[in-house]
């Protein structure tokens, strides 16, 4: 927040201008009534006592301008900031789901609340603060000046009991800030534990663990309002350091009234003190410690919590594994940490989503070679996009190694990894923007001549054409899943990664455009991987790794045709004797 700040530094500087010219009406209020009762009507001066009056009039309307003049300055202090802490949190909240492994644990849910109330809790609290703590600063002084220029008895009574009840405040500060994190923390948790809850709404009922979920969840309602109490418990006590600052000192110059005039104070200096105190203090106190004092807690436990998601990732995080992911910025060229082609080599690989969970790989070995086309099958839910996101260098394994053209993708930059290989799901990224823009997104220099082959290789020439050309607009709405897929696909065609993983990346298309795309990436130089449910990209490929939960089979589709009843059956073919089973 410093950091952002320091950029809007002359719009601070220009709202602490305006807010000390708003400031002017509380300096001069209590003079201004002390004059009038003393000059005026005390001496029967109506007319004189008017005058008074009327220049604190003219200088509370200055001041209204003034403080006016201070919400436009404001604007370019916080709305910046916004924008700049908001960037840093979605940066962070991005590279920090790309580094969870592919597990999903309702931080989505987490994700949205602190974008939607987090981040703007600390743009609404940071505008409150620098208006209410410069203006309870200024009129502070204010009031203290002006009862010391009328009674300098009188601003030992005001200036006592304001500095212990700020003393108060800032002792109260701290169990306040750990209360208000509690309530943060209670609130994410029961984001979280509404969004596991709806997810598995399905399966809790299947299994009949209803009731257990709903006590799980009015659990976290519960924890929700007793930290809301506790918070609501301290504001209370906030409320009586408002009386400490201010009701007392109004008390202790009423009582101390006689004696003060006696010794010389003016009846229009008392006016002037309590005029000061009820119309000044007062409501500045109450601003800050009831309003600025629950805003600055909400802000440091909003900032602390976003400081955990806002920070830079670290060099060499997984990149832009899917065709259409934006790429990390650039680090210093490395020629000895670039993968030589595109093999990949796994070894010893184990991967499970969770320490209690049965493990989707163990101990898995597979060698894809330079140009090699291989096909992975299994039933669903089997790890097929497991592996993919293995060998794309997305999750890292638990144990054992990887190899991208013979390097670590943790030794490689962010840049490096993409243009070493690119990841199509089945559901790819497009976006709104041009035809060229889409398609040219991990090959930014490739000419237009070179956008057009690549459409045309994979069978998206006629969707560029109707779409208007390279220059067309693309509004990813409007497509269907397969136009989406085509546009994924030439985009990857058009890259030079020599890594492709197509996962399920033809699914939306018929069998005759997934011959083109399937004849599209063999010509292209490089390896192909190929995660599928069906049986044409299989026979085609050069290897087919099937996973059937048991041990991982390699080879071609002949011999898993014939040596491998469960292959057999999962493509349909012709069972020993005859008999034909469906694929499921």
């Amino acid at each position: 927040m410093r950091s952002a700040l320091a950029h809007s530094r002359p719009a601070v500087l220009r709202l602490l201008t305006w807010s000390l010219l708003s400031a002017a009406p509380a300096l001069v209020s209590g003079k201004a009534l002390a004059l009038a009762v003393d000059r005026g009507f005390l001496a029967g001066r109506p007319a004189q006592a008017a005058g008074w009056l009327a220049l604190f009039a003219a200088v509370s309307v200055a001041g209204a301008w003034a403080s006016r003049q201070t919400y436009p300055w404001l604007a370019e202090v916080v709305e910046p900031m916004r924008d700049r802490l908001l960037g840093r949190v979605v940066t962070g909240m991005v590279h920090g789901a790309a580094s969870a492994r592919g597990r999903t644990d309702g931080s989505g849910a987490v994700a949205v609340a602190r974008l939607t109330r987090q981040v703007e809790a600390v743009r609404d609290t940071v505008a409150g603060q620098l208006l209410v703590v410069s203006h309870f600063a200024l009129t502070a002084v204010a009031v203290v000046a002006g009862s010391a220029a009328l009674a300098p008895a009188a601003a030992l009574l005001i200036a006592g009991p304001l500095l212990l009840s700020l003393l108060a405040f800032a002792a109260l500060a701290p169990a306040t800030v750990r209360r208000q994190r509690e309530a943060f923390a209670a609130e994410e948790e029961l984001a979280r534990s509404c969004a596991d809850v709806l997810q598995a709404l399905r399966d809790l009922v299947a299994c009949g663990a209803r009731d257990e979920a709903q006590r799980e969840v009015l659990a976290t309602v519960a924890a929700n309002e007793a930290a809301g109490r506790s918070l609501a418990r301290l504001a209370g006590a906030r409320r009586l350091i408002v009386s400490a600052g201010a009701h007392l000192p109004l008390l202790l110059v009423v009582l101390a009234a006689p004696t003060l005039v006696g010794r010389g104070m003016t009846p229009g200096a008392v006016v002037g003190v309590l005029a000061y105190l009820t119309g000044t203090l007062e409501p500045a106190l109450r601003l800050l410690v009831q309003g600025a004092g629950a805003s600055w807690l909400r802000l440091a436990v909003a900032a602390d919590r976003l400081a955990t998601t806002g920070g830079h990732p670290d060099d060499g995080a997984p990149g832009a594994a899917e065709a259409g992911t934006a790429m990390p910025v650039d680090h210093p060229d490395d020629a000895a940490a670039r993968p030589a082609d595109g093999s990949v080599e796994l070894t010893g690989v184990s991967f499970a989503y969770g320490a209690a969970a049965d493990p989707v790989l163990d101990g898995f070995d597979l060698a894809v070679h330079d140009g090699e086309h291989l096909a992975v099958v299994g039933p669903s839910g089997i790890g097929k996009s497991t592996l993919a996101d293995i060998l794309a260098g997305v999750v890292a394994p638990d144990r054992g190694r990887v190899l991208l053209g013979g390097i670590a993708p943790a030794r490689l930059t962010g840049p490096d990894l993409a243009r070493a290989r690119v990841l199509l799901p089945q559901d790819p990224y497009v976006f709104t923007g041009t035809v060229a823009e889409n398609l040219r997104w991990l090959a930014p220099h490739a000419s237009t001549a070179a956008v057009l082959t690549a459409a045309d290789a994979v069978g998206a020439r006629s969707l560029v054409e109707r779409l208007g050309g390279p220059g067309g607009h693309v509004t990813p709405a409007a497509l269907s899943a397969g136009e989406r897929q085509l546009i994924a696909l030439a985009r990857a065609h058009l890259c030079d990664a020599r890594l492709v993983i197509l996962d399920e990346a033809t699914r939306h298309l018929d069998a005759a455009a997934e011959l083109r795309v399937d004849r599209a990436f063999r010509d292209r130089p490089g390896t192909v991987v190929t995660i599928t449910h069906r049986i044409g990209p299989a026979r085609r490929a050069d290897r087919v790794l099937f996973l059937d939960g048991a041990q991982p089979l390699l080879g071609t589709h002949r011999s898993l045709l014939a040596e491998v009843p469960a292959y057999r059956r999962l493509t349909g073919e012709p069972e020993p004797g005859g008999a034909t089973k469906p694929s499921p």
